[in-house]
């Protein structure tokens, strides 16, 4: 064991040299790499702590309800249509008394080192994000950076925004830590009417709250969809418009009371596609095995199948840990928000949401066209690669530092954007180079929205479309250069498995745009 732990000391060690994150990025482990912080970071504010409550069917009664006051809860949120319910309480052992007094209650977890938020959902569900669209209209042509964005020339988006650039009336939700709507190369195309914070248990749409104040969201955000404008970089899907959904805070953490508040929104408020550059924290693999992992995996799994009934087509990061999904042992990386402690698990443990049933699940490439040093994989996992940068194996002529360029919040650029990283376009709009499955992942977004530009509306014949117009990628002949990053969690080396037409690493291979649009 001591092996393992100096294993895994050294693995973060050259993460930090390589520059996964940028220098003083906030530290927590979302899925661009960034290393947890050694802080409690809890919900438990003066002894109150939050609790996701999980009933046996899709409802909350009003009995229930009661039970929950007369167990000393107070209800924040209840999401009848999934049968969950937010609730906090100052009252020792809590969800133990709820459980012994409701026999309605499947599963009630304190999230209190697991950071949670949460969201008013409507009843019902919302067909606008079924309903027909205005049809797509071509964006061609390049801005200032379009020269720096290799990424978009190794999906083929250029060719394919020339022929369909997105539609206004489609929406993509970016499940991130918000996004900053003042950007020039954004504000063009966010949707202030669709765009919302759920951090602190309740939907708050006003401006302020859904503000990027880490950066991620923002970066993200430019990748589906910055506009056509002349200036800056162009997105895949320069059309559609945009909307924050802020689930992670400051320090890049999503916890779950924010995951399942984010996709209750993005089922009722018509939004037909969700990027989700993250893993609901604070663990990096949740066990159904153990009674409270298990609640808030189900909790979150309800709302993503919500929204995905919904009609909002769900797009995932694998994440950046080398790990192998399909064949978990160890996880080393959990909690993210306290201090990590080594857990043998099995595949009773899977990473929420990217192995929920039904997303898709996006590994990460660089400029060569091969799976990332840091990407983490899986037979089963693995749906599509997309560009999501490789400053160390896969540095070339186009891609001089191995990393995506996109947006950028003016505010945060000097103080989580390593000054090699920063890119201020001549209009003064600020850009900066990231790498990680968080990157890879919006470029399957923002082609998830030109497809449902074309008409396409179901989330299961988006996901097809995808994966069966990827470009074919076979497993890399010698798979020993990466032997320097082994598995951060379980030191495993990395093994690529299949063929070209599926394997563990890039799944059903490459994305690309130009095909997946018809052209």
């Amino acid at each position: 064991m001591q092996g393992f732990t100096k294993l895994v000391a050294s693995a973060g060690a050259l993460a930090l040299a390589i520059g996964l994150a940028a220098a003083t990025a906030p530290a927590a482990v979302s899925a661009d790499g960034q290393a947890a912080q050694a802080a409690n970071l809890s919900t438990t504010q003066g002894g109150k702590q939050t609790y996701i409550v999980l009933y046996k069917g899709n409802g909350v009664a009003d009995k229930s309800l009661s039970a929950v006051r007369n167990a000393g809860g107070t209800v924040v949120q209840a999401y009848p249509q999934i049968g969950v319910a937010i609730v906090t309480s100052d009252r020792a052992g809590f969800d133990a008394a709820l459980r012994g007094a409701d026999p309605a209650v499947q599963g009630a977890a304190s999230t209190a080192g697991f950071g949670v938020a949460v969201e008013a959902g409507k009843d019902g569900t919302n067909e606008a994000a079924t309903a027909a669209v205005a049809p797509g209209v071509p964006a061609p042509g390049e801005d200032a950076l379009g020269g720096l964005q290799w990424d978009m020339n190794q999906i083929q988006a250029p060719a394919a925004r020339a022929i369909n650039g997105g539609s206004r009336s489609v929406v993509v939700g970016d499940i991130d830590t918000g996004l900053d709507y003042t950007h020039p190369d954004l504000a063009p195309n966010v949707d202030f009417s669709r765009s919302v914070s759920c951090v602190g248990g309740v939907p708050n749409t006003s401006p302020t709250a859904w503000m990027d104040d880490n950066g991620h969201g923002t970066h993200t955000a430019g990748t589906i969809a910055a506009a056509k404008n002349g200036i800056g970089m162009v997105g895949v899907a320069p059309n559609v418009k945009i909307a924050g959904i802020k689930a992670g805070n400051a320090d890049g953490l999503f916890f779950p009371e924010a995951v399942v508040c984010a996709f209750m929104w993005a089922g009722t408020q018509g939004i037909q596609v969700t990027n989700n550059s993250y893993f609901a924290d604070p663990w990096l693999f949740n066990c159904k095995n153990d009674p409270g992992q298990r609640a808030i995996w189900e909790a979150e799994r309800r709302a993503i199948r919500f929204a995905q009934q919904s009609g909002t087509t769900v797009v995932a990061a694998e994440g950046n840990q080398a790990d192998d999904l399909a064949h978990p042992t160890q996880d080393s990386t959990s909690p993210d928000d306290t201090t990590p402690v080594i857990r043998d698990i099995t595949n009773a443990c899977a990473v929420i949401p990217t192995e929920v049933p039904g997303v898709i699940g996006v590994t990460a490439s660089g400029n060569k066209g091969f799976k990332s040093f840091f990407s983490n994989y899986g037979s089963g996992a693995a749906d599509v690669m997309a560009p999501g940068g490789d400053s160390v194996l896969q540095v070339t002529a186009a891609a001089p530092n191995g990393r995506v360029l996109s947006t950028y919040p003016a505010s945060l650029l000097t103080t989580t954007c390593l000054p090699t990283r920063r890119v201020v376009d001549a209009s003064g709009a600020t850009y900066c180079y990231l790498q990680g499955t968080s990157m890879a992942s919006p470029h399957v977004a923002g082609v998830a929205a030109l497809i449902v530009s074309t008409g396409v509306s179901n989330p299961g014949t988006v996901a097809a479309r995808i994966t069966g117009t990827a470009d074919p990628v076979a497993c890399p002949p010698d798979t020993s250069i990466y032997s320097f990053y082994p598995a951060l969690d379980n030191g495993a080396p990395q093994v690529c498995k299949g063929g070209a037409g599926y394997n563990n690493f890039s799944g059903h291979g490459q994305l690309n745009a130009l095909r997946a649009i018809g052209g």
